[in-house]
């Protein structure tokens, strides 16, 4: 859930210190983001269950793979979820721009052909793109673009900032699953890269988000509260680099989660307050 309301709130946030805040776009966009994370998450599950990838995984014990509930039952959570982010992104869009109907059709394809679909790209090497693309930059800068009817480098870097740090989420998982995703002929980019690699990409991720944060602060000066958050960062950096395993990485999953929110919130806050004080 921090990867899906992070990115909208920071947008909101950059649109405050723009002078463009509207209220009511902020909020249909959060419901937006929300709603497809939740309707991706139930459709990855769906997706994995069916063919079998999640069967022997080693993070927690997912709801098709683990007989829980019914594939129709969870494909039917997924297609509701799509739906009401559908609905919600409909109000945006007779808020501003009717062109934005495609940037929601995509989004919404994206959620479902990551697992879905016969050539699920992220069984493919290429979940990590997709990622940082919809879930990151996408989010953030048409959060802005939504109320501001602009786009700035500062938006967009703060896009990619979300957009990495999301991506690490990812990494941190598929790290983890290498050795069943290699049984089950899931090439996610983990696999192809290999485990040396894969968390040398992790790490790599990471510092170049902070410094990132760093440069919005030359714009927004307390946006180096955001820096805050660095010693939850090393924390999940240290597991990956001494080369930890299995119910490490689900904490490292965990911890990065932790991340983005604390790095989207510390973020936003420190863009409204250098608007308010500065």
């Amino acid at each position: 859930m921090p990867a899906s309301v992070g990115p909208a709130v920071l947008g909101g946030a950059l649109a405050y210190g723009s002078g463009h805040f509207d209220l009511l776009k902020e909020v249909v966009a959060v419901f937006v983001a929300l709603f497809l994370q939740i309707g991706t998450n139930y459709a990855n599950d769906y997706s994995d269950g069916i063919r079998g990838t999640d069967e022997n995984r080693n993070g927690p014990k997912r709801l098709v793979a683990s007989k829980t509930f019914e594939p129709r039952s969870v494909k039917a959570a997924a297609v509701i979820s799509f739906f009401v982010a559908a609905v919600f992104g409909l109000i945006l869009v007779f808020l501003s721009h009717w062109w934005l109907i495609f940037v929601g059709m995509a989004s919404i394809a994206a959620g479902w052909y990551y697992t879905g679909g016969k050539r699920p790209y992220g069984y493919l090497g290429f979940g990590e793109v997709f990622t940082f693309l919809f879930f990151g930059l996408v989010e953030t800068v048409f959060t802005f673009y939504v109320q501001a009817n602009s786009v700035d480098l500062e938006v967009v870097a703060a896009g990619v900032v979300e957009g990495l740090l999301i991506t690490a989420v990812l990494v941190a998982n598929n790290l983890r699953d290498i050795p069943t995703d290699k049984e089950t002929n899931k090439l996610t980019l983990a696999v192809r890269l290999g485990d040396s690699r894969t968390r040398v990409f992790y790490i790599t991720l990471v510092v170049v988000s902070y410094l990132l944060c760093v440069a919005l602060a030359f714009r927004y000066p307390i946006a180096l509260l955001s820096l805050v958050s660095i010693p939850a960062a090393a924390s999940a950096v240290k597991v990956v680099r001494s080369g930890g395993m299995g119910k490490d990485l689900i904490a490292v999953l965990g911890g990065t989660s932790k991340v983005v929110l604390y790095v989207s919130m510390l973020l936003s806050l420190g863009v409204v307050l250098s608007k308010v004080i500065l």
